[in-house]
């Protein structure tokens, strides 16, 4: 088996060597760099070619939002998962529209962050139901109104069984669930995962679930 190779970008030399210490242990991650700042990331990721990049918001130099838009603009850009100390913080949200596939709490247990390392390389958004809800509301505002109209005429590129499943997304739900939910085998609804991200210009499961709140459709879905 090929080991998943990650990059810990922390200012906190402590809390890189308790990282390092922790996901270094298991058999299936291998540590293949360490930075300070967000200034040394792209260099190192050039050097190294990471699977996913463990990502501390706040730096000296350069944040780490503004390092993961950069690096997520890149043709073979490594997985981002942020690091914060909050559960609902409009920096993070930032950091996920910009492309991070999530994101993990610091005082978050050894194992979770062993598993949401695992998750993101396998391609799967490290956020759930209750913790998307909570960055949702979080950014709800008085720019909601523009955001409803402006996320409504991109989902227009959708047709109806991609709007399905991006509501579904949206909702947290995993491939199986909405296999099961929309009564569809569980390689069409990747297939239309797919089709979603690339008519929408998107990175991740977790752009589609901003776009699908954005446009008013989890809302809707609750009415129901």
């Amino acid at each position: 088996m090929t080991a998943i190779r990650l990059l810990l970008v922390d200012d906190d030399p402590l809390v890189r060597a308790g990282l390092s210490l922790m996901l270094g242990g298991a058999g299936d991650i291998e540590i293949v760099g360490e930075a300070a700042d967000g200034s040394e990331v792209g260099a190192l990721v050039d050097r190294t070619r990471p699977d996913v990049v463990l990502m501390d918001i706040r730096m000296p130099a350069v944040d780490g939002l503004t390092a993961t838009e950069l690096l997520r603009r890149r043709a073979d850009a490594p997985q981002v998962v942020v690091l914060t100390t909050f559960h609902a913080d409009e920096q993070v949200l930032r950091a996920l529209r910009a492309g991070a596939a999530g994101f993990v709490l610091k005082d978050t247990a050894p194992a979770e962050i062993v598993d949401a390392v695992r998750r993101v390389a396998a391609g799967d958004p490290v956020l759930s139901p209750t913790v998307t809800r909570q960055l949702m509301a979080h950014a709800a505002g008085a720019t909601a109104d523009a955001r409803r109209a402006s996320a409504r005429a991109r989902l227009a590129a959708l047709n109806d069984r991609e709007r399905e499943v991006a509501v579904a997304v949206g909702r947290g739900h995993a491939n199986a669930g909405i296999a099961t939910e929309l009564y569809m085998s569980v390689a069409t609804v990747k297939t239309h995962v797919s089709r979603i991200l690339a008519k929408l210009d998107l990175n991740n499961r977790v752009q589609i679930a901003l776009l699908a709140h954005d446009a008013g459709l989890l809302d809707d879905t609750e009415e129901r």
